[in-house]
């Protein structure tokens, strides 16, 4: 039995190492690709090996996007079973892509969040160069990091970080915008703070309204189209302001073809008319929804499972839209550097905002795709099931809570990350479930649990200490003997007590709603993200400048 143990083991083994291999191999070939096509269109421009090289990080970059922060669009959606892995993984896959190409955008800011200022570098576009490339590399690097450990980060912070610690080993720390690094820290605690309470109030609202009722059936006929509404709306109006921006003149022209009245062209979209596309749709959805649910009503069963049924459908229109808006916004993390260098190369100057050619913006939308479908699942899981056990109604909740909360961000100012206000109501929908069931009283329980563990321990060393005492005695009476015998056995008795305990508080630690060690772990590199990446940075400058000099 032993024998044939060892040899499943052997065979899961070999088939993990080839599935890695491969997995490198598409990769490797992916980014040798990407170096040839840019050497093949850039073969008679200065410094072009410069440009070839920072299209790798480019593209090493997006696809360490596509494995780290992809997994928060999609990752609730595959937890509560809405979708599977390799259907969240091909819809999260095309519509980033879609996302990234068709509304990512011809120009983009070269210095992210404009954290350092370009004029620190005079007219001097090599060492430009070098800190773009330091920076992307390093927030590649650093993201890759963080998904071999299974903590969702910021790409956003990545880069800020990267192109902070750049651009002080390049320049000074003179060179930084420190107001707008303490608003990007600020962050750190507005966005998991305002995802988690929005998430954790929706999810409120649906047991109120639905799950407490008697008739579960006619609470969800009256209250679904309203909730679905709210997130229709608010996707649309998240997706217009944050999707379309960049090709909103090109989307009104072709409305205008369709309507029979004509829109005013403008250059971007405002809250209002965003609000306003949201809100006609959010209607077309309530009603729609009524009717469909009204002819489902024989068929649902008056439990929670039919509940969750109903809410299977929106979600996966959230991950849909979550990663079209997502693909649009968060290319430039992979490619605003490179398109700082790309610039400068062509250019010989800085300059804050530069075009790019499609094909650079093609590298990033692929790599992210690419980069998601190798090594997303790893991430999808932590976020889909490892922090808290999510089902539909949970999951719905957390996508509703990231659209609102950009859109509440963007129209006030603050500085928020996607990442944090996916991961943050998946924190809030968890620690609500906590505090909702109040009945098993678990934390009490898990204290209560460790203090007869210390107790344990205290009986156990004063047990050994006098057996101790007793063993060295020189002369000892048949009292002694009879104690000693007594004490080897209640300290056996002792050790199965301590370690039944043990067992105890491991299941009750396993119990709690929210896992504390992978809370712990998530905040810890939200906290380092911008240091770390930062330092790799200006490590990587300093290299990159001692080979070229």
């Amino acid at each position: 039995m032993e024998i044939k143990d060892i040899h499943q083991l052997e065979k899961q083994a070999y088939k993990k190492s080839h599935a890695e291999l491969a997995r490198i191999g598409m990769a490797l070939f992916f980014l040798v690709a990407v170096l040839g096509y840019s050497f093949a269109t850039s073969g008679g421009v200065t410094n072009n090996l410069f440009l070839a090289i920072a299209t790798v990080f480019g593209a090493y970059m997006a696809m360490n996007i596509g494995a780290n922060d992809v997994a928060n669009n999609v990752g609730p959606a595959v937890g509560s079973k809405a979708l599977t892995m390799g259907g969240a993984i091909v819809i999260a896959m095309i519509f980033e892509a879609a996302g990234a190409i068709i509304a990512g955008g011809e120009v983009v800011s070269t210095i992210k969040k404009g954290i350092i200022d370009i004029n620190g570098f005079g007219q001097n576009s090599e060492l430009f160069i070098w800190a773009m490339m330091a920076a992307l590399l390093a927030a590649a690097l650093w993201l890759n990091m963080a998904t071999f450990a299974k903590a969702p980060v910021s790409t956003t912070h990545s880069i800020v970080g990267g192109v902070m610690g750049a651009g002080i080993a390049a320049a000074g720390f003179d060179i930084v915008d420190w107001g707008t690094m303490a608003a990007i820290a600020s962050s750190w605690v507005i966005s998991p703070v305002i995802g988690g309470i929005i998430a954790a109030a929706f999810l409120f609202a649906i047991k109120k309204t639905i799950i407490f009722r008697d008739d579960k059936i006619s609470a969800s006929l009256k209250w679904v189209p309203v909730y679905v509404s709210i997130m229709a709306w608010a996707f649309i109006t998240y997706l217009v302001l944050k999707g379309l921006k960049q090709v909103w003149p090109q989307f009104l022209t072709l409305l205008n073809d369709w309507l029979f009245f004509s829109f005013e062209i403008t250059q971007k979209p405002t809250f209002l008319n965003a609000a306003l596309f949201g809100l006609v749709v959010a209607v077309a959805v309530f009603f729609l929804l009524k009717r469909s649910l009204k002819k489902r009503r024989a068929t649902l069963k008056n439990d929670r499972a039919s509940v969750n049924i109903l809410f299977t459908v929106p979600l996966i229109f959230a991950a849909a839209l979550l990663s079209f808006a997502h693909g649009a916004n968060d290319v430039a993390n992979a490619i605003g550097p490179l398109a700082a260098i790309h610039d400068a190369v062509m250019t010989g100057g800085i300059n804050a905002k530069a075009g790019i050619p499609f094909w650079v913006m093609a590298v990033g939308a692929f790599g992210i795709a690419l980069g998601l479908a190798l090594y997303g699942p790893r991430l999808i899981r932590t976020v889909g099931g490892e922090i808290t056990e999510l089902d539909q109604m949970r999951a719905f909740s957390i996508a509703i809570a990231a659209a609102i909360t950009v859109i509440i961000a963007s129209q006030l100012g603050l500085p928020v990350s996607s990442t944090h206000i996916a991961i943050g109501g998946v924190f809030g929908v968890g620690f609500l479930r906590e505090w909702l069931d109040q009945s098993s009283h678990l934390r009490d329980e898990i204290a209560q649990e460790k203090q007869e563990i210390q107790d344990e321990k205290r009986l156990l060393s004063a047990l050994r200490s006098e057996l101790n005492s007793l063993m060295d005695k020189k002369q000892k009476s048949v009292a002694d003997y009879q104690r000693i015998t007594d004490l080897y056995r209640t300290i056996d008795e002792e050790k199965g007590t301590l370690k039944k305990a043990k067992k105890t508080l491991k299941k009750e630690k396993k119990s709690l709603y929210v896992k504390r060690d992978v809370v712990k772990k998530i905040i810890t590199a939200w906290l380092i993200t911008v240091p770390a990446a930062a330092v790799i940075s200006a490590c990587l400058f300093y290299m990159i400048k001692g080979i070229m000099e």
